[in-house]
C-alpha cells in the first residue's frame, strides 16, 4: 500500500446512450490518468439515466455486461483502479444498484450493492421510489488495494452514519460514494453529509456525481467533492461536467486520529455499533 496518491473524480454527462455513456467514461478516465491520478471515479448511474423506468433496460450482469466489460479494459490499459460509479446490475432476476471495482490490471476487486434504497416523498420537492425497480443490497463493502483500504457507499448510503462508522473501524481511509443528489437535497445536505461522515470518522471522502441535465426527468446536484480527514473540502466541481483531482496523503489520517483522537475514546461500556 501507499501513502500518497492521486485519486480523480469524474463528474460526467450523462445521457439515455448507453454507447455514448460508455465512451464519455472512457474518455474522462484517459484525461484522469494523464494527469497522474492512480485511481479514479465514476459517478452513479454513469450509463444510465437516473430513472426508474431506464434501469431494466440498462441494466447487466456482471459476467459479461457491456458497461463492466469496457471499465475493465480500460482500467488495464491505463494501469489505473477505477471506481466505475455504479450501473443498474441484473442478478437472479433482480436489479441492483451497483458500484463495481477494478484493479490496475482490470480485475474485479470489490462490488458494492446500494443497501439503502432512496424511497422519498418530501413537501414540494422530490418523490422517487428506488424500491418499485430496484433490490436493496445487504452489506458493508470493505477491501484493500494496492494503494489503501477503501470503502464503498452509494448515494443514499451516505446518510447513514452507522454504515460509514463501521467502514472506518474496519480500517478504511478512504470511502467512496458514487451519489445523485437532486436539486432538493443537494443544496441542503450534500456538503453537510460529505465533510460530517469524512470529520467524524477522520478519514478522505469523494463522492462522484453525474453533471447537471436540465432537460433530464431527475435533474442531479452535481458539485463531485473530495474531503479530507479534518472536514476540509479539498476539492469541488461546479454543475458542469469535470474532473477534480486531490492528492491523498494518508499519513494525514493517523496525524489527525493521534492528535484528537475520537475513535480511541469511544466508550465501549456504554454503546457500540457492529455488523449483523
Amino acid at each position: 500500500m501507499k501513502e500518497k496518491f492521486r485519486l480523480a473524480v469524474c463528474q460526467m454527462n450523462v445521457v439515455d446512450n448507453k454507447e455514448v455513456n460508455i465512451f464519455k467514461a472512457h474518455e474522462l478516465l484517459v484525461r484522469a490518468a494523464e494527469n497522474c491520478a492512480e485511481i479514479a471515479v465514476l459517478p452513479e448511474m454513469f450509463n444510465c439515466p437516473y430513472d426508474s423506468s431506464k434501469f431494466r433496460e440498462y441494466s447487466e450482469n456482471a459476467d459479461n455486461g457491456q458497461t463492466i466489460k469496457a471499465v475493465s479494459k480500460t482500467a488495464k490499459e491505463l494501469d489505473m483502479i477505477i471506481v466505475a460509479g455504479s450501473i443498474p446490475e441484473m442478478y437472479e432476476g433482480k436489479i441492483y444498484n451497483s458500484c463495481f471495482v477494478f484493479d490496475k490490471s482490470g480485475e474485479l476487486i470489490g462490488r458494492h450493492r446500494k443497501v439503502h434504497l432512496f424511497d422519498v416523498d418530501i413537501s414540494e420537492g422530490i418523490a422517487f421510489r428506488e424500491s418499485d425497480i430496484l433490490s436493496a443490497g445487504s452489506g458493508i463493502t470493505v477491501f484493500d488495494t494496492k494503494l489503501c483500504r477503501m470503502g464503498i457507499a452509494v448515494c443514499y448510503d451516505m446518510r447513514f452514519p452507522e454504515m460509514i462508522r463501521l467502514m472506518a473501524l474496519k480500517g478504511a481511509k478512504l470511502v467512496i460514494m458514487p451519489a445523485a443528489f437532486n436539486m432538493v437535497t443537494g443544496p441542503a445536505h450534500w456538503e453537510l453529509l460529505l465533510r460530517t461522515r469524512a470529520l467524524d470518522n477522520q478519514i478522505y471522502t469523494a463522492a462522484a456525481s453525474p453533471a447537471r441535465d436540465e432537460s433530464a426527468t431527475y435533474i442531479s446536484y452535481g458539485n463531485s467533492m473530495i474531503v479530507g480527514p479534518w472536514g476540509d473540502v479539498i476539492s469541488r466541481a461546479a454543475e458542469k461536467e469535470n474532473i477534480i483531482y486531490a492528492d491523498i496523503d494518508l499519513s494525514t489520517v493517523e496525524r489527525i486520529r493521534n492528535e484528537l483522537p475520537l475513535l480511541k475514546h469511544r466508550r465501549h461500556d456504554v454503546y457500540d455499533i457492529k455488523e449483523i
